[in-house]
């Protein structure tokens, strides 16, 4: 009986180990993409990141914990997220083009 039982453990850890395995291949290769595409979007914009986030600053009061070029409707822009003093993180989307603030939206969790 505890043969079968240990047997069964050590399949199903296997099993798990090989998922987890792939899971992770797949997650460094989708950051890796990621990280292209980011690289080729800064190609053609404007604005650096330390003016989004200087703007984003000057908007909203709080601390900035993430900024990231992305493609939004069309429009390169810079993704600002900041946690305001209330505690809630809200987004802030800087035109990576023209430095101006196109569009704010808040996390939930």
């Amino acid at each position: 009986m505890h043969k079968i039982r240990i047997g069964t453990l050590v399949l199903v850890g296997a099993v798990l180990a090989l998922n987890g395995s792939a899971w992770s291949d797949e997650k460094a290769h989708d950051e890796a993409s990621e990280t292209r595409k980011a690289v080729e979007l800064s190609k053609t914009t404007k604005v650096p990141v330390d003016q989004a986030i200087k703007t984003a600053s000057e908007k909203l009061p709080g601390k900035i914990i993430q900024a990231e070029l992305e493609e939004k409707q069309g429009k390169t822009v810079w993704e600002v997220e900041i946690v305001g003093p209330d505690g809630q993180v809200t987004e802030l989307h800087i035109d990576a083009n023209t430095g101006a603030v196109v569009g704010t939206e808040r996390k939930k969790f």
